[in-house]
């Protein structure tokens, strides 16, 4: 995702600065990069830092090692706190301090894998006995940034068979009767990292989820396209090798209809903010426009 994201400038072109200049100010005094509410927050921190490598921005502000090495080892984080501190540490070791990280890191895994589940996955709820899409991805994402792997990988992939939908596609969670873009964007990602084959039929059903007017919805008949959705499709049909042809120049139109002059990007039509996680899948759908 990084490397294509890398690409973004080109699309940007001299308004590449103003982007950095936005994501720089996203970085919160008291550390951490800002949530929505102008907090530092960890989640935000994974999207400030991989936006600023995108641009090839020096994204470790001052301050964020020990901002990091606040959270200790992650101990009374929730799931996705817990993942992105692997992320975050995985990206930073130059900055965070170096002591004790194999044992920090060690004891991420251990906290991750509290939350697999009976069918094999992970859920963002410890105890759940059945696994999401999301949590999925998210906990193999973070075993690797701790540098290990996720135990009994096959598990993984029968948990992800059971949340296939009826229509070809995968819902977070079980027993959904229709698939939804990221959920499935997240399945395809999982599958093709531990070497798995994935339907072609999937980048049809991505595909179908193209608004007329720009973009990709949510999920069949979502009112209108988001920021979230079409970069994790775009994603996910290039990992599937599959042609954007006919969609490339509307989603160029709805991702530039998302962008200001401030530097951030909305993420859809009717969303008044700006944040740097939806500034980085905006980095993420031109990237994948611009090939």
């Amino acid at each position: 995702m990084l490397q294509v994201a890398r690409l973004a400038p080109r699309l940007l072109g001299e308004s590449t600065d103003l982007v950095s200049r936005f994501l720089e100010h996203q970085w919160n005094a008291g550390g951490g990069f800002k949530d929505r509410s102008g907090r530092g927050d960890l989640y935000y921190t994974v999207f400030g830092v991989s936006a600023l490598q995108a641009l090839q921005r020096e994204p470790f502000q001052p301050g964020l090692g020990d901002y990091l090495d606040g959270f200790g080892d992650g101990s009374g984080l929730d799931f996705v706190h817990l993942c992105s501190l692997a992320w975050c540490l995985g990206a930073c070791r130059s900055t965070a301090r170096q002591s004790g990280l194999d044992t920090r890191d060690a004891a991420i895994l251990r906290a991750i894998e509290s939350h697999r589940t009976a069918d094999g996955g992970y859920h963002a709820v410890a105890g759940s006995r059945n696994g999401s899409a999301y949590g999925c991805f998210l906990a193999l994402g973070a075993c690797q940034d701790c540098g290990g792997a996720v135990p009994r990988s096959e598990r993984l992939v029968q948990c992800l068979k059971l949340l296939e939908t009826p229509d070809g596609a995968w819902g977070n969670e079980r027993g959904m009767v229709a698939g939804s873009t990221n959920a499935t964007a997240a399945a395809v990602a999982v599958l093709r990292n531990l070497g798995m084959p994935v339907n072609q039929s999937v980048a049809d059903w991505l595909l179908a989820r193209a608004h007329p007017e720009g973009g990709f919805v949510a999920a069949p008949g979502a009112p209108m396209p988001d920021l979230l959705s079409t970069a994790t499709a775009l994603h996910a049909l290039a990992g599937l090798e599959a042609p954007i042809d006919r969609v490339r120049e509307s989603c160029l139109d709805f991702v530039d209809s998302l962008w200001t002059n401030e530097g951030g990007f909305h993420g859809h039509w009717a969303d008044d903010h700006l944040d740097c996680e939806y500034t980085f899948y905006g980095l993420l759908a031109l990237g994948h426009l611009s090939l």
